[in-house]
């Protein structure tokens, strides 16, 4: 695997592990340092990191291709990490029509890298806000440039859940997202969980606190519910990853994961 890193700002601290890089390293990608790779490993010792990262990578692109070919046109990806490997404003442009792309991330370094890698790209932009200040990622003026809020937008929260605890009111700030939307919007998730191998998610929870990193925070299938609130959801329900509408490149319907996925409309 190649580990050759390009379109990397000036000046970005490569000593210092980012959360978006060692992503990119569980996918197997090239954009990481060795201390992303030291956080990859880390991870990996106690969780299939690589293997949940590919399910929802995959997972990623079932949905935006569900949402391209149902009229969605908008995109907004909470937690996005770095736009590479098949990322929304590529699978969206499969569809022939112009989609229109705000990526959000909380990570300086993320947000230089992804404004490289997005120069000249049309219909997308990069927005550096916290999730959990859902007026800063909606007012932002490369989302008021973009989104049009008379029109369906989709809401992607992808592996971004598990980060929001209990005193941040993951379900207050999904509400103030989804409140926001028009009728016809989707609202997408993936979430860590519980309910499959409790084990091993305890495992990870404790070494990300032991580490000193960002504490996760797994969800049960009821919680992760409450953050649909009265959206309609699509069949299949609230599902593991790899049972969400499969293909043949996806896996088995009845694979199992730590990773609940769902997509809901608003009515």
């Amino acid at each position: 695997m190649s580990t050759s890193v390009q379109w990397i700002p000036e000046g970005t601290d490569r000593a210092s592990a980012s959360a978006a890089r060692a992503y990119d390293y569980l996918l197997g990608g090239s954009h990481h340092f060795e201390a992303d790779r030291a956080l990859g490993d880390q991870v990996l010792s106690v969780l299939p990191a690589n293997v949940m990262a590919r399910q929802n990578r995959d997972l990623l692109g079932r949905m935006v291709r569900h949402l391209t070919g149902a009229g969605v046109r908008q995109f907004i990806e909470l937690g996005s990490g770095l736009p590479v490997m098949g990322h929304v404003h590529e699978i969206a442009g499969e569809s022939g029509r112009a989609c229109r792309v705000v990526y959000v991330d909380n990570e300086p370094a993320t947000v230089g890298h992804a404004e490289l890698l997005l120069r000249g790209v049309p219909g997308t932009a990069v927005v550096g806000a916290d999730v959990r200040d859902p007026a800063a990622v909606l007012s932002a003026d490369a989302t008021r440039e973009l989104i049009d809020f008379t029109e369906p937008v989709a809401l992607l929260m992808l592996g971004v859940t598990q980060f929001l605890h209990d005193e941040d009111d993951p379900w207050g700030l999904t509400a103030h997202y989804r409140d926001a939307l028009p009728a016809g919007s989707h609202l997408a998730l993936s979430c860590f969980t519980w309910d499959n191998d409790p084990q091993t998610m305890q495992r990870t929870v404790e070494m990300f606190r032991e580490s000193g990193r960002t504490p996760i925070v797994p969800r049960t299938g009821d919680e992760v519910r409450r953050l649909i609130g009265d959206f309609e959801l699509l069949d299949p329900g609230l599902v593991y990853a790899p049972r969400w509408r499969p293909d043949a490149a996806s896996g088995s319907e009845t694979e199992r994961s730590n990773l609940y996925a769902a997509l809901a409309r608003k009515q």
